[in-house]
């Protein structure tokens, strides 16, 4: 075979791009800021803070700009071009009207006088009502800025509560299922407690007789999601909530896997004590790229003294902050949380009210029910084959292994599951692919998925070499972990 010629810059503007530094020539800029005189800057960020040269960054035009920008984009898979079925993500479609609607507060200032946003209070204080009635709790701060800082701002509640009860040194243990959200254990740990798992019984769910044995005086909390990471929902949540609650542990609800149930059921009657949201996965806000996201938490009654400050209250006729919550865990986040996504969220919900939420539940459930049976049907080995909820774990036949089979996805324009997780499960394939996926959507994908698997079967090679049509091809795992390259060398430019 001939070796195709070098791809001119031109070339490479289209398909491959080059990197902003080899765009790069001196003299060129792409905006021109008016020059002021700041005085002497050591005076106000400190001598020692100042580099001793110039950094060396790009120097292009506005055009070459754009277009570095555009082509990056253009390689990029997004939710508005492709179907993201990664399960216990929930990359649903956002409504564009909801982006529009936080667009109306982009003037606001963080900092204003309460007197002056009383608009946006009041939108705050309407959404958290929302998600009380939403989650079954009796109050809810907005402040976390994910899920996993909801996790934070939970725990720390519940030790704060086992502590003004006298039990604080006493509880120092947290539950957690082998299937849970690699957060759960961390969270746990970062506020101080050990972690024991529990095993998963042979039905997907909580074992219950391991749990039981488990509960010991010692124990401050259990945390569950549920649906649980396999998409089974815990028959037996009652019983475990009042087993934990007899123990006088408290019942933490991992919220990842509220698309699955909102509308439908709440934690707050299934016994949780305490739940974080992700609303950048279940109400409508930008999901991907590091954030930002939002994770309110709620709590029941007996807990609302620890909430973060400030609380958001009606004081007369209009809204204020109140900071005088003397058992308070204290502040998670500056200003009061992510308001952009909380605009979004509020939207979300008011755009389906009640009977539409319920309606997001319950597509997402047959979706994911439609193409757990096409796979099976496809040679794909269901893991606990059974009636799911949202997602679903598979597996390829023995010998086959999930890598191979996400890498080759790739080629057919096609965002791979999330693969490896769980944990308990050999090959794991985890696959949601929400409520706002169509009927072709599910179809086509189950197509991809049963060609790919065909391929594996008939010519392994082919399938372990892909992707072959994307921008990068297959890394060399073992090399990239011993020796990764980090920065770029200007010496190779």
């Amino acid at each position: 075979m001939k070796t195709p010629p070098e791809r001119t810059i031109l070339q490479k503007g289209v398909g491959d791009p080059p990197l902003i530094f080899e765009r790069s020539k001196p003299g060129r800029r792409a905006a021109y800021p008016p020059r002021r005189r700041v005085g002497d800057v050591t005076k106000l960020i400190g001598g020692e803070n100042l580099r001793k040269e110039a950094p060396r960054l790009p120097e292009v035009s506005e055009l070459d700009l754009v277009r570095h920008y555009t082509a990056l984009a253009r390689r990029q898979t997004s939710i508005d071009g492709n179907a993201y079925f990664l399960g216990s993500c929930t990359m649903k479609y956002n409504p564009k009207v909801n982006e529009e609607a936080a667009k109306l507060f982009a003037n606001l200032h963080p900092y204003q006088d309460p007197s002056e946003v009383q608009g946006a209070l009041e939108l705050l204080h309407t959404l958290q009502s929302f998600l009380e009635e939403i989650t079954g709790m009796d109050a809810v701060t907005l402040q976390p800025a994910a899920g996993a800082h909801g996790e934070l701002a939970g725990m720390l509640m519940i030790r704060s509560y086992h502590e003004a009860n006298g039990e604080g040194e006493q509880r120092q243990i947290v539950l957690v299922p082998d299937a849970a959200h690699g957060t759960n254990p961390a969270t746990a740990a970062m506020v101080g407690y050990r972690v024991e798992e529990i095993p998963t019984g042979e039905r997907g769910e909580v074992d219950f007789s391991a749990f039981r044995a488990a509960l010991r005086p010692n124990v401050a909390a259990v945390m569950l999601t549920n649906p649980n990471t396999l998409g089974i929902f815990e028959t037996s949540i009652l019983e475990i909530a009042d087993a934990a609650h007899a123990a006088g542990a408290q019942l933490y609800y991992d919220g990842a896997n509220a698309n699955a149930i909102v509308g439908r059921v709440r934690p707050g009657d299934m016994g949780f004590d305490v739940v974080h949201l992700n609303l950048h996965k279940t109400f409508t806000t930008p999901h991907g790229g590091g954030g930002p996201g939002t994770g309110p938490v709620g709590v029941k009654a007996h807990l609302r003294d620890f909430l973060p400050v400030p609380l958001i209250r009606r004081s007369g006729e209009g809204y204020d902050f109140n900071y005088d919550v003397p058992q308070s865990i204290g502040r998670m986040r500056s200003c009061y949380g992510n308001f952009g996504n909380l605009v979004r969220a509020y939207t979300y919900i008011r755009a389906l009210g009640r009977e539409g939420l319920k309606r997001v539940s319950e597509m997402a459930v047959l979706n994911a029910n439609y193409l757990r049976v096409r796979l099976k049907e496809a040679g794909y080995c269901i893991t606990f084959d059974r009636t799911n909820m949202h997602e679903f774990v598979a597996q390829p036949p023995d010998g086959i292994r999930t890598l191979d089979l996400a890498k080759a996805m790739l080629d057919f324009g096609v965002h791979p599951m999330t693969i490896y997780f769980p944990l308990i499960v050999r090959e794991a394939m985890m696959i949601e692919p929400t409520e706002t996926e169509s009927l072709e959507t599910l179809d086509a994908y189950a197509e991809v998925m049963r060609e790919v698997l065909a391929r594996a079967r008939t010519d392994p090679a082919l399938v372990q070499e892909a992707p072959y049509h994307t921008p990068v091809r297959r890394l060399d795992e073992v090399r990239a972990a011993r020796n990764p390259v980090l920065r770029y060398s200007f010496d190779s430019a």
